[in-house]
């Protein structure tokens, strides 16, 4: 199979700063999004962290096999799936252990939502409520649920989506790297075809735009950098409330 992608952060209109990172990295065969939180600059200093640890992490994996599991190594997955959750669990370290020692940063944390991409199998791992969705055909379905109060909710029966949409408590997430000292990663895989989508996203897209005019975007535009600007364009004329950040990944048949 062969891989196309695009991606494109934003700052959106009512923020200062951009405290979203991510990394597109199709040698890995890697993709994060990460939203960042915390006072200042420490949500950027956050986000930053947990991309670069991810990724040097599964980096220095690959060139030596017998490099450490971070964490309890879960048998249900691959070891592919069990290194990403390594990776997303040495950020969380990384960034809570700067959030102990520098005062200006205590207390900064950061939402993750991570792919990797190999043959075919798709491993996920997400902490917080930046999210993954699959496209396929004319479908699309999300692949994490949101670590939040209202997401709590709603699958409790305490509100329904449209309340969950309106509620105050809409921003706020019962999981974060760098809060404390261990962090529950959640993981999954699928398979993937040819003509798949993957699209990994920040909050600043869903708090504006639906699932369904997600696919209608996607659908639209030809190429996924294209798609990906689209998107931002479109999480900006719904407010443009938080930053924005989206990567669109599209699984290729070879040609020939």
């Amino acid at each position: 199979m062969r891989i196309a992608y695009g991606a494109k952060t934003d700052v959106g209109l009512r923020r200062a700063h951009n405290e979203d990172s991510y990394c597109s990295d199709p040698e890995l065969g890697l993709y994060v999004v990460c939203d960042g939180l915390g006072g200042r600059n420490a949500g950027e200093v956050a986000s930053g962290m947990a991309v670069k640890v991810i990724r040097e992490h599964l980096r220095e994996s690959r060139e030596n096999t017998s490099l450490p599991i971070v964490g309890e190594y879960d048998p249900k997955f691959s070891l592919q799936t069990n290194r990403l959750a390594s990776a997303i669990r040495l950020a969380n370290q990384a960034i809570h252990d700067v959030g102990q020692s520098e005062p200006d940063q205590a207390g900064m944390g950061t939402t993750v939502v991570a792919a990797v991409i190999s043959d075919q199998i798709l491993s996920i791992a997400h902490v917080g409520d930046s999210r993954m969705y699959l496209i396929r055909g004319d479908n699309i379905r999300p692949l994490t649920a949101d670590h939040s109060v209202v997401a709590d909710q709603v699958r409790r029966h305490m509100l329904t989506e449209e309340e969950a949409e309106r509620s105050p408590l809409k921003h706020i997430v019962t999981r974060a790297l760098g809060i404390d000292q261990t962090i529950q990663v959640e993981l999954d895989e699928v398979q993937i075809l040819a003509g798949d989508m993957l699209l990994l996203c920040s909050d600043g897209l869903t708090l504006g735009v639906k699932p369904a005019e997600i696919l209608l975007a996607i659908r639209t535009e030809k190429e996924p950098q294209a798609a990906c600007k689209r998107l931002v364009d479109m999480a900006n004329e719904a407010g443009g409330e938080d930053n924005t950040t989206v990567i669109l990944v599209t699984v290729q048949k070879e040609p020939g």
